[in-house]
């Protein structure tokens, strides 16, 4: 089967869109982890460990989501042979989103870092492994 310009064109923007929400999804359950850790460290600030699993569960959850929601999202949208976009795509997602919540990026810098992962999103897209 060719893939006309058409079909590339649409599976790119399709993985943009599941990028992108999977993207935004993963930094909103991995920031509110790590308000949920800092609250728990503000609770008792004496208490040794204060708020480390709450951390690390944070990390967890806002890692673990990102190749079920990429997975899913083209899934939705009917698309097949997405394995590149979901390995590649989580492992930035590890370093970037890492960086976004945990560094504490300002507003703007938030939006251009996840605007950038869409954009990372839609060219992975564009690899489609072969059927069996």
């Amino acid at each position: 089967m060719t893939i006309t310009a058409g079909v590339r064109t649409a599976r790119g923007v399709k993985g943009t869109v599941a990028a992108a929400v999977a993207a935004t999804v993963c930094y909103l359950v991995w920031s509110g982890g790590r308000a949920w850790a800092s609250d728990a460290r503000a609770a008792d600030p004496d208490a040794f460990l204060a708020g480390s699993v709450e951390s690390v569960l944070a990390l967890i959850a806002g890692v673990a989501f990102m190749p079920v929601l990429l997975w899913a999202g083209m899934r939705v949208m009917r698309e097949r042979g997405n394995h590149l976009l979901v390995l590649v795509g989580t492992a930035v997602w590890f370093f970037l989103g890492g960086h976004v919540v945990e560094d504490t990026v300002d507003g703007a810098g938030t939006v251009l870092f996840l605007a950038l992962f869409a954009v990372l999103g839609g060219l992975l897209a564009l690899v489609r492994t072969p059927d069996r």
